[in-house]
């Protein structure tokens, strides 16, 4: 008699779980997806919690991926991508950001800036190794660290500091077991920036303690008044850092998942070792869609960035109109206000303004220590939307006020 998978843990005594290995059982689901599953299927909910654009990928850009299918562009690429597309990255990094970097052997393109996260983390952390991550941050970080044997650790940063990394507070968590330093900047949730003044007590430590970066900039394009500047364009930093980049922030390319991580050729050689065994490459008709959008997508990127500066203004004024304080986001597309003047926890006031006022944003506490207490609030919506939204958010504010 054949028995399945099913019978034979019923036999055993075991449920399926026991198979699974103890540091991806461990791993909680996505406290964003937990929390957003509440509000599924409701029409009448003003969403603030998405992380992406409202923008659709300009019609040129998805132009040119549907004549590359016409034109029978269904093949593998390169496994560190096109030559055109890396080439193109190059240029791009280099009149933005001020970094250069060879695109034979220092650019890998990846299914999108989530994939190049993993393939560094996989190509250096070793079980045991700490890996700083200031926080709050993307939710995303300490999963794929623990799930490759690294133990990560927590860099508070605070609204005092408009949520900026300090020296201090990263040399205090510093450890002879320090391997890597993970940066997000513009910050998710925060929408934090580092000035090139910022960066230079950080790189003073990286230095000193032999570490690795890596600098996810994802919303690199996504500031509001201060330029921003790359951990890699800081003095003898290029070498020591992992840039990671890609399309769908700025580009309105989210679905698309096109990334990009650069750094020293040993580095990125051992990231493509790994990428040519998994994922092959990225797909082909995503990078000539991406081609085309750094080529001819420039002033797109920059009317979107305009919208979301206008947005930033609107949102971050109504919130402090309602009486919740909230610290200054000069990049991103995120508000992080405080609503710790109302008594309630970050999920309890989230889970309130769900249920009763009908809007929908993110609990703080889900992106690590110094989260509670907060709530992230998405721009990347229309201004009537956030007109409402922030309206709704009024009334139910005024509503705990009166008891």
């Amino acid at each position: 008699m054949i028995v399945n998978s099913k019978q034979k843990a019923e036999q055993t005594g075991k449920s399926m779980n026991d198979y699974l290995a103890p540091r991806v059982r461990e791993i909680q689901p996505s406290g964003i997806r937990r929390f957003f599953d509440l509000a599924s299927g409701n029409k009448d909910i003003i969403t603030l919690g998405v992380g992406e654009p409202d923008f659709i990928t300009p019609w040129h850009v998805r132009e040119a991926c549907v004549y590359s299918l016409e034109r029978g562009y269904t093949s593998y690429t390169s496994n560190a991508g096109t030559p055109e597309l890396r080439e193109a990255i190059a240029e791009y990094l280099y009149t933005s950001f001020d970094v250069k970097y060879n695109p034979k052997d220092e650019i890998l393109v990846t299914v999108g800036g989530s994939e190049a996260i993993d393939l560094a983390l996989r190509a250096l952390v070793e079980p045991g190794d700490e890996i700083l991550v200031p926080v709050p941050c993307y939710i995303s970080y300490s999963p794929i660290i623990s799930i490759g044997g690294g133990v990560p650790v927590e860099v508070e940063t605070f609204a005092k500091d408009s949520f900026k990394l300090k020296a201090e507070h990263f040399k205090a968590k510093i450890t002879p077991k320090s391997k890597l330093l993970i940066l997000s900047y513009p910050s998710n949730p925060t929408g934090g920036i580092m000035t090139y003044e910022d960066w230079l007590p950080i790189a003073k430590l990286v230095e000193e303690n032999d570490l690795i970066v890596i600098s996810d900039e994802i919303y690199a394009e996504l500031t509001y008044g201060e330029k921003h500047v790359s951990f890699a364009s800081l003095p003898g930093m290029k070498d020591r850092t992992i840039l990671v980049s890609g399309f769908s922030k700025a580009f309105a390319m989210t679905g698309w998942r096109m990334g990009y991580a650069c750094g020293h050729p040993e580095l990125i050689y051992a990231m493509l070792k790994i990428h040519q065994y998994t994922v092959m490459c990225a797909p082909v008709m995503g990078q000539v869609a991406a081609l085309e959008a750094l080529k001819n997508g420039l002033e797109d990127k920059d009317h979107m960035v305009d919208s979301y500066n206008q947005r930033r203004r609107l949102i971050v004024q109504g919130l402090r109109d309602i009486g919740l304080e909230c610290h200054e986001p000069e990049g991103a597309f995120y508000a992080f206000p405080s609503i710790q003047s109302t008594g309630l926890s970050s999920e309890e006031f989230a889970k309130g303004l769900l249920l009763e006022a009908k809007v929908a944003a993110v609990p703080g506490n889900v992106f690590g220590a110094g989260g509670e207490g907060y709530l992230r609030c998405s721009y990347a919506t229309s201004v009537s939307q956030l007109s409402e939204a922030l309206h709704r958010m009024g009334q139910y504010i005024h509503k705990l006020k009166q008891g």
